[in-house]
């Protein structure tokens, strides 16, 4: 095997929110990516490589969004530090790709002029240079150039134009840092130079430090030195010196910076004719998308689309599993002589892997609406608009994009609350979003939804499927507005959101979204899902009952699985659940999905004919001890309000016990979700029996 190339240059890529990022991260890097966690936190390091117009290994480090280094979250303090030194274990980049957004050139320029203060080679990638020109923007490249002191490259990352002279530049021999930076007050200068005498660190990036310990609030100063009183002195004094002089030393060093920006973008942006209202293609889709009747109309119309892909598009490929899964089972059984290890083999692996891969087509539908609607710039949009009933219930607007991250997973959605700045807003945001339907719900609802509506059209199943995902949205905002008024009290801060414009999506990035995500999931069904079915299969086999030649009735009800099913059968019996369903709630709280390959152990084993039946068509002959089914309407209806309110999924519960750095809340979390889930359940069943439904 032969060793990677040895790294040539160290490049971290960096930028505000929505300036096409990602998009020129992955147009580099393909599929050399590797994804993991920067030491002491859970904000995720996203690194890769490429090579340079010479061949030399470049490694490329993704840092989160930024607005500015002066951090209020932990995904922004990250960036700060990686670029600063800080972190262990990431070297301090040898330069930085700066990504601007071309069409918004006045407020990205502002973290550019804190980049060039840490003394790191800065190389400009002038991104979406085609929507500045549709809005009659004229930007003076060379003029730009000579303003910041650094290479600019032009792009249009989403058609691939610039990538080579980005290449070219960061393969030069040497890279030069810029002598052109905002000019501070020559007090605040003096004090910037004399606590860089005092600090210790890399020569390039003590000034930059010492600018940004004098410019942090008082209790975000505190934190940041952890107990250094001899260095918090210093500063308390250097701001008490330039408080005399009549300097503000956390506005001062802000308004330079906005007077440098002001000078750029006076010497090279040249406006042309905009359109008789002065309005611009994305403003005027606006006017409907952020309307506020017919943007819920739009956004209800497309996540109804989306339902309808799911089991329209995903039908042909979901059949050509099953049948590879029924082919390889009929394989082993032709094979093999009937017994144990065949039973493991055919119902433990094959059925209990193969009954969750074959939802796979679903879930990458699913991330592929998400690919579209976030890609296009509309994520935004319906975070403005949400926002207006967030508000309500006490969520913070930015709390819209972890949740509706939640819809794929729980758990990068959970990671996603990083960017709120308020503690009780981050918690709350937390604490409900795992009652956003994800990803591993869709094979519960599918197989609920078949067995619900065999015969019904695509629209009704779509409907329903959309039903399940409001009442999680409904139970979300309705648990966030309760802790808000008691646990978690605090006031909703104002949304502050930039609205990207409207962009043609990257096909290629979305479909490399779904690749990784395929990975995932085959990999987690090789691995967890695998795991959990070799151990679940043992758990309905063993042991053995005594009696000669039992059925297998008998065999499951007498093991290990079948006692814990009939253990908590009185607790779910209400809810119109019997002692199998049970034996599925209890394997699935490791996740989500395992509830379908559970039942397929389960009713495999108790009919072993029945073996190359369809699930649905197991699950819809099964019958009571009184001849009644015991999927009823109802049955399915509150089995897919259980899982949509119940916290099934020991993964979520890890991540928010590394988010919230406790166990209260995850032992919170599992208590409440659960007895709202039971709860609803409930009402749901009995319920419906009251109204004369079965």
């Amino acid at each position: 095997m032969t060793e990677p190339a040895p790294v040539f240059r160290r490049i971290a890529i960096a930028g505000n929110p929505n300036t096409g990022k990602s998009t020129i991260f992955n147009a580099l890097t393909g599929l050399r990516q590797k994804v993991g966690n920067y030491p002491g936190v859970t904000v995720e390091k996203k690194t890769g490589r490429f090579f340079g117009s010479h061949g030399e290994a470049m490694e490329l480090l993704d840092l989160p969004g930024s607005y500015s280094l002066q951090v209020r979250s932990p995904d922004e303090a990250v960036s700060r530090d990686v670029l600063l030194g800080r972190v262990p274990g990431t070297p301090r980049p040898d330069a930085i790709i700066a990504v601007l957004d071309a069409s918004n050139l006045d407020r990205h320029l502002y973290l550019v002029a804190q980049f060039l203060e840490l003394g790191i080679p800065v190389i400009v990638a002038l991104n979406m240079v085609d929507v500045a020109e549709k809005r009659g923007l004229v930007i003076d490249l060379l003029a730009l150039k000579n303003s910041l002191g650094v290479p600019v490259i032009p792009m249009v990352a989403s058609r691939g134009q610039g990538l080579i002279e980005l290449k070219q530049a960061l393969s030069r021999a040497t890279l030069q840092t810029s002598d052109q930076k905002a000019q501070l007050p020559i007090v605040l200068e003096r004090e910037v130079a004399a606590l860089s005498r005092i600090l210790k660190g890399h020569a390039g990036s003590v000034r930059a430090e010492a600018m940004l310990l004098l410019s942090l609030e008082d209790d975000r100063l505190a934190a940041e030195l952890k107990g250094d009183t001899a260095l918090l002195a210093e500063i308390h004094t250097a701001r008490e010196r330039l408080k005399l002089s009549g300097l503000d030393p956390i506005a001062a060093p802000v308004d330079a910076r906005y007077a440098w920006v002001s000078e750029v973008c006076a010497s090279c942006i040249h406006r042309q004719g905009e359109d008789s209202h002065g309005l611009t293609f994305s403003d005027h889709v606006d006017q409907i998308l952020t309307h506020k009747l017919w943007g819920w109309l739009a956004f209800i119309g497309m996540m109804s689309l989306m339902f309808v892909c799911i089991f329209v598009v995903a039908k042909w490929p979901m059949d050509w599993i099953t049948g590879g899964k029924d082919w390889l089972a009929n394989l082993v059984r032709a094979h093999m002589d009937a017994g144990d290890l065949r039973s493991l083999i055919v119902d433990g692996v094959i059925g209990g892997v193969g009954n969750v891969v074959i939802f796979l087509p679903q879930i990458l539908i699913l991330f592929f609406f998400l690919g579209l609607l976030e890609d296009s710039g509309y994520m935004a949009r319906a975070a403005f608009i949400m926002d207006r009933m967030m508000s309500r219930v006490g969520l913070h607007g930015k709390s819209f994009v972890p949740l509706l991250s939640s819809f794929a997973c729980a758990i990068p959605g959970i990671m996603a609350t990083r960017t709120i700045e308020n503690r009780n807003d981050r918690f709350v945001t937390i604490l409900v979003a795992p009652l956003m339907s994800c990803s591993a719900r869709l094979p519960v609802y599918a197989v609920m939804i078949a067995l619900l509506m065999p015969s019904s059209n695509v629209w009704s199943k779509a409907g329903v499927m959309l039903c399940m995902y409001l009442i999680g949205i409904v139970a979300a905002f309705v648990m966030a507005g309760l802790f808000k008024k008691t646990i978690l009290r605090g006031e909703t801060p104002m949304l502050l959101l930039e609205l990207p414009p409207y962009r043609a999506p990257v096909v290629r990035g979305i479909v490399q979204r779904m690749w990784e995500r395929a990975v995932i999931f085959i990999r987690r069904a090789g691995t967890v899902i695998l795991a959990l079915s070799i151990v679940l299969w043992a758990l309905l086999h063993y042991p053995k009952p005594t009696t000669p030649e039992p059925t297998p009735s008998e065999i499951l009800s007498h093991s290990i699985g079948g006692r814990m099913g009939q253990a908590i059968e009185p607790a779910i019996a209400p809810l119109g659940y019997d002692w199998k369903i049970g034996i599925g709630l209890v394997a699935s709280f490791a996740a989500r999905e395992v509830f379908v390959s559970t039942m397929g152990q389960i009713y495999n084993i108790e009919d072993a004919e029945a073996e190359n039946e369809d699930l649905r068509t197991q699950m819809r002959d099964e019958r009571r001890a009184d001849g009644t089914p015991v999927f009823t309407p109802l049955t399915c209806l509150s089995i897919m309000v259980f899982y949509v309110l119940a916290m099934q999924c020991l993964s979520t519960v890890a991540i928010v016990r590394r988010e919230t750095n406790s166990w209260r809340w995850p032992l919170f979390q599992i208590g409440y979700m659960t007895a709202l889930a039971w709860i609803a359940a409930f009402v749901v069943y009995q319920g419906g029996h009251l109204l004369g439904f079965r």
